[in-house]
């Protein structure tokens, strides 16, 4: 007899949720952890392959492909199955994976990270949709904590786990090294994992997904490019301004025309759906900022070792783990969830404000203390945005909730990182020209970020001058940071609060029960 999402979690079967759930979290490990790994292998690959012209499209072309696929793989869970949609990104991915090892040039490896990075756009979705079918949304708040500590594993360990492959196994290891896990998930999935299958009469939009795809491209490019390979006011950049603008909207005209809308705009009509929605794009806009800034302020500033540079975001990282899983564990004891958007606006506004104020005479103590105050904020808002989101919708919209907040949140992070970028390099290059003058503009004009190296070749007056430009760029970019995110506690403050149920039927406004999903003993 089939289980209900409710019987599992109460015990029946707790092995096999818990074989399931392992199988999910070295899924969502692969699509966290591959930017991190390859980052730190970039040098290696480039000496090998040349091409140090296209060097930002290995990274480029992976994040275009994950951020156009991401709401194309929700649907298609929705209307075909869950499982079937899951398995099918996990070997994309592996495929993509297992080709961009074997690339012999740039542009082989940029085009097959590009394959890749469809089959990530998926596994992030099909995590959070599955556990959305698996566990009833009272339950949810438990694995809040597993899925922020992969994160923070994948952040840590992520260079350090690729610096070691490649110094020893070699570069191409960094891309083969997610074929054993891969097949591992892939087994587990295919074995344990049985949810109810799907067949939708409708097709697929694919107008739809074409003009969504030409927005989100234009959009992430423009992010991209903006203040680095092209000036703001470019006509690239404007091009890609209009393109984007133009396939959004029409995006939208057509999503109230289609049969089977990719992104159904009536999810929108949910006051808290929409909120959440703005909260991870706002989350995600800070949270990768940080992320960005925080290592270079300490290697330049603080004079801490590049090697390490994962272990530098500890306390961030720490607090956002042990926070997350505070509110996790009390959202399922309660039901209640309103206090930790509210609790995670106002701790990022503090702690974005503390960090902008660090100036070449902060502790790494204190900015330690800082740190983990906005790694406190994150932890409360990281998981309970995607929990209020799916339970604003009914299960059949289960997978375009989880794709449409996981592209919000994707979106942020691509405006966060070229924004506060394009702050942090004008501050850096201006406050380089007052202090070194001419010199000093000219060893900032190709890029604001000196790699260690440059750094200690420096006169002690350049260098001198270079600390305090780069703590100049992080007051500017981290006090942006603290003025965007006020709208975080905003949006907190409207959301309205509906219990949640530990039954399986979801406790959204509207929310409907659906056919039961269950997983076979093991």
């Amino acid at each position: 007899m089939a289980d209900t999402a409710e019987g599992v979690i109460a015990g029946k079967r707790p092995r096999s949720v818990r074989v399931v759930l392992l199988a999910l979290m070295i899924a969502m490990m692969l699509a966290m952890l591959d930017n991190m790994i390859v980052g730190t292998a970039m040098p290696t690959i480039v000496g090998d392959l040349g091409g140090l012209e296209h060097l930002s499209w290995v990274v480029t072309g992976y994040t275009l492909a994950t951020a156009a696929s991401t709401p194309v793989w929700g649907k298609v869970g929705d209307m075909y199955g869950r499982k079937g949609a899951f398995l099918g990104s996990i070997v994309i991915f592996l495929i993509g994976s297992a080709l961009s090892g074997m690339a012999q040039d740039m542009g082989q490896l940029i085009g097959f990270r590009a394959v890749q990075g469809l089959g990530a756009g998926g596994l992030m979705v099909g995590v959070m949709a599955i556990i959305g079918d698996l566990v009833p949304p009272r339950e949810r708040g438990k694995y809040q904590g597993m899925m922020a500590g992969v994160m923070a594993l994948a952040m840590i360990g992520g260079p350090l786990v690729g610096g070691t492959i490649t110094d020893n196994w070699g570069w191409r290891w960094a891309f083969y090294i997610n074929l054993p896990l891969g097949a591992v998930a892939l087994a587990l999935v295919t074995v344990v994992l049985q949810l109810p299958k799907k067949r939708s009469k409708a097709g697929i939009d694919y107008l739809g997904v074409v003009l969504l795809t030409v927005g989100i491209t234009a959009i992430v490019l423009v992010t991209t490019w903006g203040g680095t390979e092209y000036a703001w006011t470019s006509a690239r950049i404007m091009e890609l301004t209009g393109i984007g603008v133009a396939a959004l909207i029409g995006f939208v005209f057509w999503q109230t025309k289609a049969a089977e809308p990719v992104v159904p705009l009536h999810i929108f009509k949910s006051r808290n759906f929409t909120l959440m929605a703005v909260i991870g794009f706002i989350t995600g806009f800070v949270m990768f900022g940080a992320t960005l800034f925080l290592p270079l302020y300490q290697q330049a500033v603080q004079g801490a070792s590049a090697t390490n540079s994962g272990l530098l975001l500890l306390p961030m990282l720490g607090a956002m783990l042990l926070t997350s899983m505070v509110a996790g564990r009390i959202t399922t004891n309660s039901g209640r969830y309103k206090m930790f958007p509210i609790a995670g606006g106002a701790l990022m506004i503090v702690g974005l404000y503390l960090l902008s104020t660090m100036d070449t005479g902060t502790s790494r103590f204190t900015s330690g203390v800082y740190m983990a105050v906005v790694g406190a904020g994150m932890g409360c808002l990281m998981q309970i945005t995607m929990l209020v989101a799916q339970n604003s919708v009914q299960m059949k919209d289960m997978g375009v909730a989880s794709s449409s907040a996981t592209l919000f949140r994707t979106l942020g992070s691509s405006f966060g990182v070229a924004i506060m970028g394009a702050l942090f390099n004008h501050r850096v290059q201006d406050v380089m020209a007052e202090r070194a003058g001419t010199v000093g503009a000219k060893m900032t004009a190709k890029s604001a970020q000196l790699d260690a190296d440059s750094l200690a070749k420096l006169p002690a007056v350049a260098r001198e001058a270079y600390q305090h430009a780069v703590s100049s760029g992080t007051h500017s970019a981290f006090l942006l940071g603290a003025v965007v995110a006020v709208p975080v506690l905003i949006a907190a403050l409207f959301v309205k609060e509906v219990p949640l149920k530990g039954g399986s039927k979801a406790a959204g406004e509207g929310a409907e029960a659906a056919p039961q999903p269950m997983v076979e003993a093991v």
